[in-house]
């Protein structure tokens, strides 16, 4: 009987304490389970590694849409390599399995022949002001980003990295210079056509590849932004550094067309948001880091800069020209109306 007694008080103690723990008001789920939604990932394909340019940009691009949109849109940054290479990374893009990516002209103008106009030198203007208003013109923007739709990419921004250098074993100071020079370029065609009118021989190689390929002596000689050839080390296996200011490295930040299509209206504007004054952030980012990585490579010791002349970089414009009717040929009527807009912008002759 006393066994009884104890389970029945037992039975009721407990259902003491779990009827409250059950109303409505105090449900034992609550504080487990949130009404709010999973945030969105957009996922972001860099051409560089962590601490570059295309970094800089991409961290400060997740930093505002997060800010805007309260931590609905998250956005996860993949460095070069941990997901592919450039060709791959636009290729991941284009089936809509990352939402954004650097795309540079080196690899973008296989598909898109008028994005080699990044890749000519002696065209784009040498202040920085009025490089970054010929590359907002509205006109130039609709030009391209017509061949980018055309090949299933909406282009949302334009990203001038700084000059590009040429490195090798030897001085670079004429065309001359580069005979019989086997030169590391990207796989467009038009980039290979520009070395090729200035003697060298175009050897097209991934990113990744080039330090090695340096090393080994498979290929003489590269070209790249100080920024990057500091970070990759290429100054260990090249004793000369040649500044020509010809060409800017300029790097096109995408994503998947129908993606951008589908966006709905807060996405859409939170997007723009974020764009908004990266122009002016990076370009500022970039000097910084061109800037302070020209000093750490003078430092070093293990490579010596060469600054052109103004009489040596007209003798290299003159022998690029054969390469812009390459362009034209290559990029037709559209690559043409780019070539003479940027060339009206930029206070230049529309005739070579």
């Amino acid at each position: 009987m006393k066994a009884r007694h104890f389970g029945a008080l037992m039975l009721a103690i407990a259902s003491g304490l779990l009827l409250p723990a059950c109303s409505d008001n105090d449900s034992p789920m609550k504080g487990l389970l949130s009404d709010e939604p999973e945030p969105e990932i957009w996922r972001f394909a860099l051409e560089e590694i962590g601490g570059s340019v295309q970094d800089a940009w991409a961290q400060e691009f997740r930093r505002r849409i997060e800010v805007l949109s309260d931590g609905q849109v998250q956005v996860e940054v993949y460095p070069y390599g941990s997901i592919g290479t450039s060709p791959q990374l636009t290729r991941l893009v284009k089936d809509g399995r990352v939402h954004l990516a650097f795309a540079s002209p080196g690899h973008v103008a296989d598909d898109i022949p008028e994005a080699g106009i990044f890749l000519l030198p002696f065209l784009f203007p040498e202040n920085d002001r009025a490089n970054r208003r010929i590359l907002a013109d509205d006109e130039l923007r609709a030009l391209l980003q017509a061949g980018w739709q055309d090949a299933g990419l909406q282009l949302l921004d334009l990203v001038p990295e700084g000059w590009m250098m040429w490195t090798a074993d030897r001085a670079l100071h004429t065309p001359e210079d580069f005979s019989g020079l086997r030169m590391r370029t990207m796989t467009a065609p038009q980039q290979a056509e520009v070395f090729r009118a200035w003697g060298a021989e175009p050897v097209p190689l991934p990113y990744s590849e080039v330090y090695d390929a340096l090393q080994l002596g498979q290929v003489d000689g590269q070209s790249n932004p100080v920024f990057a050839i500091a970070e990759m080390n290429f100054h260990e296996v090249q004793s000369v550094m040649t500044v020509p200011r010809a060409t800017r490295f300029v790097a096109s930040v995408v994503s998947n067309r129908n993606w951008h299509q589908n966006l709905n209206e807060e996405h859409r504007q939170w997007l723009e948001a974020a764009r908004s004054g990266m122009p002016e952030f990076i370009d500022e980012i970039q000097r910084d880091y061109n800037r302070r990585h020209l000093q750490q490579l003078r430092e070093s010791g293990r490579i010596t800069v060469e600054p052109l002349t103004d009489d040596q970089r007209a003798r290299f414009r003159d022998a690029s020209l054969p390469a812009r009717d390459a362009y034209r040929e290559r990029a037709g009527e559209r690559g043409e109306r780019l070539l003479q807009r940027v060339q009206s912008l930029s206070g230049q002759q529309t005739a070579d």
